[in-house]
């Protein structure tokens, strides 16, 4: 069992009431949340001096504190995890907004780029919030391949993409290489990667290499073999795209200088692209949406912030990037959980 679930089950009915209560309020409002406005809210009829004593035993239990002198009291990180965990009523996304969402999506075409673009600017819109994505640098189609030797025993592989990107990758070869085997293995490459990714393409030249059906002296299939391993491991590498919208809306609740310092060193996380991928990678961990709030997480150990994010996959079921929303720990969690969640099932459908 879930440790703030099992931890919401232990609260008395008339503590577990009072926090709901507050902590919705406060997600409203963004406001410590006093004992007369709780008596307004609560189904039950409680006076506010009984509310106040139900408050000081959620504050004793580390689920409450009082931010300044005021009276009222705001959830700790503590607080909303058990809230999250096990009080929080997730409710559907209305059809109007399942439609405007797939409206949305399906105007940017197919396009891997175009569809997370829109994806993270749809989720910012919605939520107010900075919306972000992260996935896997798609493999390039390539338009040629060029062997050339510069040293004894070395040879550069010149990578040119469609859409203009030039790559260089060094190899081994064989001392006293003929110029004639870099250029037969160049036209056979071209001939089979012209066109197409690595990826769609390497299955298909292994096979022909190792059948011996390519017909290549064994020189030259050696050097094939050498500039195949070393365009795979380039394409087969960890590098992520991680994208970025709406931060402005960061800047939209500022009520204080400490609300401005928040926001500037979270603005200082976002700057630190790998230590936020990581952040996102560990929504892959687990099915369905991912919750990180506050000092759970290193990176906002400071700043206060949460994120909400999804896994989305390919068609053949396997996750290829996630998705996900990025606030204040006063997140609209009920109306955004299912509002990302719904967004990643969209991408996976879309980039299937």
């Amino acid at each position: 069992m879930n440790p703030s679930r099992a931890s919401a089950e232990i609260l008395a009915d008339r503590q577990r009431e009072v926090f709901r209560r507050l902590v919705e309020a406060f997600l409203t409002s963004g406001e410590p949340v006093g004992s007369r406005t709780l008596s307004q809210l609560l189904p039950i009829a409680l006076s506010p001096a009984s509310i106040r004593n139900v408050m000081a035993d959620l504050e004793a239990m580390g689920l409450l504190y009082a931010p300044h002198t005021s009276a009222g009291r705001v959830p700790t990180e503590k607080g909303l995890r058990l809230f999250v965990d096990g009080l929080l009523q997730i409710g559907e996304l209305a059809p109007g907004e399942r439609a405007a969402i797939e409206a949305r999506m399906a105007d940017t075409g197919h396009g891997v780029e175009d569809v997370l673009t829109e994806a993270t600017t749809l989720l910012s819109g919605l939520s107010r919030c900075a919306g972000m994505v992260v996935a896997a640098k798609q493999d390039a189609v390539l338009k040629h391949v060029e062997f050339v030797g510069i040293a004894p025993g070395k040879a550069l592989v010149v990578i040119v993409a469609q859409d203009g990107q030039v790559e260089n990758r060094l190899i081994d070869t064989p001392i006293g290489l003929p110029a004639s085997a870099l250029f037969e293995a160049s036209n056979y490459l071209n001939a089979r990667l012209r066109g197409r990714t690595l990826d769609a393409a390497r299955v298909e030249i292994t096979a022909d290499l190792e059948g011996e059906r390519a017909e290549l002296d064994a020189l030259t299939a050696k050097i094939v073999a050498e500039g195949l391993a070393t365009l795979a491991t380039h394409a087969d590498s960890e590098e992520k795209v991680l994208i970025v919208r709406g931060t402005s809306h960061l800047l939209e609740t500022l009520e204080a200088q400490s609300d401005l310092e928040r926001i500037r060193t979270l603005f200082d996380d976002i700057e630190r692209k790998n230590d936020l991928i990581r952040l996102l990678e560990l929504a892959k961990d687990g099915d369905g949406v991912r919750i990180f709030i506050g000092s759970e997480n290193r990176l906002f150990s400071l700043s206060g912030s949460s994120i909400v994010a999804a896994p989305y996959t390919n068609a053949q079921g396997k996750i290829i990037g996630v998705i996900g929303v990025l606030g204040p720990t006063r997140l609209n969690y009920g109306r955004i959980i299912p509002m990302v969640d719904y967004t990643s099932k969209v991408i996976g459908r879309l980039l299937g």
